[in-house]
């Protein structure tokens, strides 16, 4: 391409991101990424949660005569994109199985008379036979991908489906294609490139950072008080919970409803009818905080979720990468809370074991289960090593996904409040002595009931009230102990047996520490250490802003939302409405200016938010 058409295909680019979008300059990498497409060269993106990555192929689909096609595995995924390109006035449908029949064929023949120009549909309805003949009869100028980590085995979330992909480029070899994912590894993204034959493709790797997000980790000691600890602290604002079963959700949502929030459970043991009226109130601000499995958050594009707590620990990095990457894609501050306890780790763990030892009918399938076992175990250790790092968080996290850095963040808990450390010599001592006179034969809540001498009946009965180490650390709190054995198990000093009851026994390295041969370091307990960060609002890193224009803005903008039938992030997400807070503009053209507001906006909906700014400007 000359450099002319380059020049040309930028300024086109430039034009429809502010037009069409309301944006007045690309991210990092967006533009170059787009000229790409537009030219017809294949693309493997990856961006962050956040990062842009839609536009990277929205914005040549645009540029492009003809249809582009856009692989998205979840239904509510392409409705929410579609729903946002519809209010920008982009030609856009989707195709699903919750469609009628008629509908499904009036969007077929808008794209055979090419009055559509991006067409969403799942990998399996795409790779149908009779799907592939009618693609046939579209003029196909762009194949996008999203997810595209799910085809891949070293991916976090391997989808056997995403495989057949593959075969598209036989049967069309001339379309270019662009795959984009939020989180892949330098393997899965060879794997990408390799399964979906992409030639000579422009690799761009977008930095994982989202320094936006302040990552925060609690020791679990009463989960459910420590969680509503940190939801007090954010009334009003949207937030997601995880944790790793339904009843769990369950629990958790009705809990945090008796205290008067506006919450609900989202996991697949709910109807199809109850997961999308809780999908679409949460998206309409109808709803504060899901809690949920986590099946929920794929499919949604909200940009003002403001925290997102980990009640139990993930799998692995990936997925609470893109879990805490919710929170905050409008670049507003945003938190990412994770509550943590090793046995949650040693409950993975032993599901990992068992997953394994399921019976398979075919050697090659046994082959195939050791490799991916192998993986899940290789993922799931180094989100351990995360949880229990002493260095800055956002580093191990950066660093893990290939992204070298040495300087710490100063926005997670280590940098924030970094752990003190105490001559823990002593403490050690104490608990391991309790566990060898215990015989190495309990787990460590008895450990701690014998260590403070609380006097329960089982000990009675068992004697252990007699023994010389019976409450000899009553002078310490119960989640004391907890941080000093989980410390002393991390340090290798005591070992635990997940096959009989988690029970502790001694190390051959805990002889020199009971013998007092080596010192020892411990970190106290880190048990209120979001007490400042939990504190975060919408003031925090933005600036001056007038916050009772603000409040007036989002009311209108939710008024709006309802009458529309749309998410309120859909009209305009919270930067834009921050923005208008700061520049007040007062005429179309100033409005204009604003980040987030296009041509299709401003005629839309443009005159409403003047008149609130101007009402609030007379009445200061």
């Amino acid at each position: 391409m000359t450099t002319a058409a380059v020049t040309e295909s930028e300024l086109q680019a430039a034009q429809l991101l502010h037009d069409t979008f309301g944006y007045w300059q690309f991210r990092p990498g967006q533009q170059t990424i787009i000229t790409t497409v537009a030219a017809g060269r294949d693309c493997l993106v990856i961006m962050p949660t956040g990062g842009g990555k839609s536009l990277c192929y929205q914005i040549p689909a645009m540029m492009m005569g003809g249809l582009t096609l856009v692989v998205s595995p979840l239904i509510a995924l392409m409705k929410d994109q579609v729903d946002q390109l519809l209010a920008c006035g982009v030609k856009v449908a989707y195709l699903n199985s919750a469609q009628t029949r008629e509908r499904q064929l009036a969007v077929l023949e808008q794209c055979r008379n090419q009055q559509i120009k991006l067409l969403y549909v799942a990998p399996e309805r795409l790779m149908t036979e009779l799907f592939l003949r009618q693609l046939h009869h579209c003029q196909l100028s762009l194949l996008a991908v999203d997810e595209a980590h799910c085809i891949s085995q070293w991916g976090h979330d391997f989808r056997p489906e995403y495989l057949a992909l593959g075969q598209l480029r036989q049967r069309f070899p001339d379309i270019p294609v662009i795959a984009l994912t939020a989180t892949a590894d330098a393997a899965t993204r060879d794997d990408i490139a390799h399964l979906l034959n992409l030639v000579t493709p422009l690799v761009h790797v977008s930095s994982f950072d989202r320094p936006n997000i302040r990552y925060t980790l609690m020791e679990k000691f009463k989960p459910l008080e420590q969680l509503w600890r940190v939801v007090q602290k954010k009334p009003g604002e949207s937030g997601i919970v995880y944790c790793n079963s339904r009843v769990k959700a369950e629990k958790i949502s009705e809990r945090l409803h008796s205290r008067g929030l506006n919450v609900a459970a989202y996991h697949a043991g709910l109807d199809n009818l109850r997961r999308t009226q809780v999908q679409e109130a949460f998206q309409r601000d109808d709803l504060q905080i899901v809690v949920a499995t986590v099946a929920f958050g794929m499919g949604i594009n909200k940009s003002n979720v403001r925290f997102v707590v980990h009640f139990d620990i993930p799998r692995n990095i990936e997925s609470y990468y893109q879990e805490t990457g919710r929170a905050g894609r409008d670049d507003l501050p945003a938190e990412a809370v994770l509550l943590y306890d090793p046995a949650d780790m040693l409950w993975l763990h032993r599901c990992l074991k068992e997953k394994a030892a399921s019976p398979h009918s075919a050697a090659e399938q046994l082959s195939s289960v050791h490799q991916q076992q192998t993986i899940e175990l290789h993922k799931l250790n180094a989100m351990m090593a995360f949880a229990q790092a002493q260095t800055c968080r956002r580093l191990v996290l950066l660093n893990y996904f290939g992204e070298c850095r040495q300087q710490a963040c100063n926005n997670c808990d280590i940098c924030l409040d970094p752990p003190m450390l105490y001559d823990g010599l002593i403490d050690a001592q104490m608990a391991l002595s309790c566990v060898y006179r215990l015989g190495q034969r309990f787990g460590l809540g008895y450990i701690i009931d014998v260590l403070r001498g609380t006097g329960s009946q089982r000990i009675r009965e068992s004697g252990h009230d007699k023994l010389p180490i019976y409450g000899i650390g009553r002078e310490r709190s119960h989640e004391h102990w907890i941080s000093v054995l989980r410390q002393l198990i991390h340090l290798g000093l005591l070992s635990q047996n997940i096959a009989l009851y988690s029970t502790l026994r001694l190390t051959e390295a805990a002889r020199g520490v009971l013998r007092s041969e080596i010192p020892l370091r411990l970190a106290l307990p880190r048990t209120e250490n979001c007490k400042e960060s939990h504190g975060i609002h919408l003031r925090s890193g933005t600036g001056d802003y007038d916050r009772r224009l603000f409040a007036k803005l989002r009311k209108l903008r939710k008024s709006i939302a309802d009458e529309e039938g749309v998410p309120p992030y859909v009209i305009v997400n919270d930067a834009t409405l921050l923005e208008m807070t700061q520049k007040i503009p007062l005429t179309s053209v100033e409005l204009l200016r604003v980040n987030g507001i296009g041509q299709r906006k401003m005629s839309r909906f443009g005159a409403s938010f003047l008149s609130v700014i101007r009402e609030h400007t007379d009445n200061l």
